[in-house]
């Protein structure tokens, strides 16, 4: 629980940090040259001068001005962007965190569980939430209760691979949770913000219509909102297409250890029964 509060912290930091630095660096290309720059030597001192009233330079074109006086369709693609944005990088977090720990206890179950004098022996040393227990305990009871009406027709041995089988898909499906999401985010994301390139360029043309010519103050600002959809759109795509492909490969490599694991405890199921015989 802790780690998905934490993996939640992390997405909305990332998608905040994303958001926030292109307005943080036009607001310092933004500053009066004459504060950078310093007296090259120092001479007599002028006369005194009028105060002068500087004027506020808001920038009409960029990403806060379109948030806080966009029309509704650019604030939804926005919107739409960012809960893509924030959604993927949870999904990232977590992600690596759940590859992470069953990685860890694939390998402390391959290092242990097998020298310990008996199977419940081996099951105590795994962790009670974890995936390796789970499968443990589910090979265990498949081939500690083979009863009934109809699993009596079904040999032990093809029993007891079923279970094994159901509990490594169990976890599996799992770990692929969500990898679904990322892959929409990934292809949907870029046609998102083109939605919102070709809105402002509709815009453009609405205010030209109107104003009877084509002056570069009416095309602009929604030429300018239509690049920075067209942007973000981008931005979103990358890292959700990327961090599927590297949870995918991260995932055949996990599984292919649990599997590994599956094909041990299986083997020492049945060598153990041949033993009882």
């Amino acid at each position: 629980m802790i780690s998905r509060i934490s993996a939640m912290i992390a997405a909305i930091a990332v998608a905040a940090t994303l958001a926030v630095s292109p307005m943080v660096a036009r607001a310092q290309d933004q500053k009066p040259a004459e504060q950078t720059a310093a007296p090259a030597e120092t001479a007599a001192p002028a006369p005194a001068a009028a105060p002068v009233t500087e004027k506020s330079t808001e920038n009409p074109y960029s990403l806060g001005n379109i948030v806080a006086h966009g029309n509704v369709v650019d604030q939804m693609v926005l919107a739409i962007l960012a809960v893509m944005s924030m959604g993927s990088w949870y999904i990232l977090f977590t992600k690596l965190w759940d590859t992470t720990k069953l990685a860890k206890e694939a390998k402390e179950a391959r290092a242990t569980f097998f020298k310990k004098a008996s199977l419940q022996d081996g099951i105590k040393t795994l962790s009670e939430t974890g995936a390796m227990r789970y499968i443990a305990q589910s090979a265990v009871e498949a081939s500690d209760h083979h009863e009934g009406a109809l699993t009596e027709n079904i040999d032990h041995n093809t029993w007891v691979t079923m279970n094994v089988d159901r509990a490594v898909g169990e976890v599996n499906t799992r770990l692929q949770g969500g990898l679904g999401f990322l892959a929409t985010v990934g292809s949907t994301s870029p046609f998102i913000g083109l939605f919102g390139t070709v809105w402002g360029i509709l815009q453009a043309l609405t205010q030209i219509g109107v104003a009877g010519q084509a002056s570069i103050d009416k095309v602009a600002g929604p030429v300018g909102a239509a690049l920075i959809m067209t942007a973000i759109g981008l931005a979103v795509a990358v890292p959700a297409v990327l961090g599927y492909n590297w949870l995918v490969n991260r995932n055949k490599a996990v599984m292919a250890q649990v599997r590994a694991f599956a094909a041990d405890l299986h083997g020492v199921l049945m060598g153990s029964r041949q033993v009882k015989r």
